[in-house]
């Protein structure tokens, strides 16, 4: 196995464009996921550094979001799998630079909308942004087109401008990433939109983005190597997990239960905050895992109060609760509410308060994802299509033939 160096750039996509072929499967880690995850400071700080000119994508795409804000238009972003969970990230990121910069905000100032609904329903006007990492997603693209023909002027945030998706969009709110996740169990898809979208929240506030800040927040993330393992190792062996957050962590905890049931093939579910304490708990018992994360600096002493109400219900029915908890907040949190442990992020002052969130949650998410699956034994490079029987449903869900 050659070694893989995490600073050298990852490939694009090929040109002429292609889908991305099969990762190569390796019989034990390091995984791709394991690269990937030890790559994404690095490809995040070129990111930021290759978007900082504000005549360039992201600020062409900023405008477009400005324009959109100062006349009360609908800004719509879609996507499907992690580019959705990319694409609530966004809508965090954006509203609170859209406010940053002075313009109208609210609630719904900025929302998101699953790709297929969206195509079904898109907007008559107004802006629609697509995130798709490798730019081939079928529903994010009938979206797109949907709400093109529909008159909305259409965005794209995707690891290649010549990519489907590309051909959707309106050449000039393109912004690319360029570099390719190895694996299908997507991190870097994860981390790039979110890092591009912060770029073009920069642009939009008139605040600049660190880079270096950027590369700090996602590398400390991933050093609590033993703490990864030592949650894995009493998740694995749960019959369900919850994952709960609220505010700007609702995208992370939806994006860790789906990579869950990717990689370690262990049914996982995500539940906002307080929904979860909404009729959820007679569903759990000692083989709950639960995984709670709370990063956001908006609107904290009330998130912490209640999720010391979460976890204290948890533990009075044995869930094997966990967290991934902001600095500021591990302190307020009592260890005995996360007898699985706990790994305790940075809360960066020098980032915009949902970036600071997003990112600091993304590293560590993925590696306890990564130490679960080692932990039970799967690959999570593939996400199980090297079985036989996953790779046909993976095929019969693009496939099957209406009835009649």
């Amino acid at each position: 196995m050659t070694t893989f160096d995490p600073r050298a750039p990852l490939d694009p996509a090929p040109d002429p464009w292609a889908e991305m072929p099969q990762p190569l499967t390796r019989s034990g880690p390091p995984w791709h996921m394991t690269d990937m995850i030890a790559a994404e400071p690095f490809v995040a700080e070129r990111i930021v550094e290759r978007l900082a000119d504000p005549q360039g994508p992201a600020g062409r795409l900023a405008g477009a979001v400005g324009q959109a804000a100062s006349s009360g238009a609908p800004i719509v972003i879609t996507g499907c799998g992690t580019s959705e969970h990319a694409a609530l990230a966004a809508v965090e990121i954006l509203r609170d630079a859209i406010r940053a910069g002075g313009l109208p905000a609210g609630p719904t100032s900025v929302v998101a909308s699953q790709a297929f609904e969206l195509a079904l329903d898109p907007p008559n006007g107004g802006l629609v942004i697509g995130v798709s990492h490798e730019g081939a997603t079928a529903a994010t693209i009938d979206a797109m087109d949907a709400a093109g023909d529909a008159g909305a002027h259409v965005g794209l945030i995707t690891g290649s401008d010549h990519s489907p998706a590309g051909d959707t969009a309106d050449e000039e709110l393109i912004v690319e990433t360029v570099e390719m996740d190895h694996g299908w169990c997507h991190t870097i898809g994860y981390v790039a939109p979110i890092v591009a979208t912060a770029a073009i929240g920069a642009q939009l506030s008139g605040s600049p983005l660190d880079a270096v800040a950027v590369r700090e927040l996602l590398a400390d993330g991933a050093r609590d190597e033993a703490g990864a393992e030592a949650i894995a190792a009493i998740l694995a062996g749960c019959r369900t997990i919850l994952t709960i957050g609220s505010g700007s962590d609702r995208p992370a905890a939806r994006e860790l239960a789906l990579k869950i049931e990717e990689a370690a093939w262990l049914p996982t579910t995500m539940r906002d905050l307080e929904t979860f304490l909404h009729g959820h708990l007679p569903a759990t018992d000692a083989s709950t895992g639960l995984v709670l994360i709370l990063a956001d600096r908006v609107g904290r002493p009330e998130r912490v109060e209640r999720a010391r109400d979460a976890l204290a219900a948890a533990k009075v029915v044995g869930v094997r609760a966990a967290a991934i908890l902001g600095r500021g907040v591990a302190d307020q949190l009592s260890d005995d509410l996360t007898p699985a442990g706990r790994l305790v992020v940075d809360d960066s002052g020098e980032l915009p308060d949902p970036v600071a969130a997003l990112l600091a949650t993304a590293t560590p998410l993925q590696q306890l994802t990564e130490r679960i699956a080692r932990a039970r034994g799967t690959n999570p490079d593939l996400i199980r299509r090297d079985d036989p029987t996953y790779l046909a449903a993976a095929r019969a869900a693009e496939t099957a033939e209406p009835a009649g």
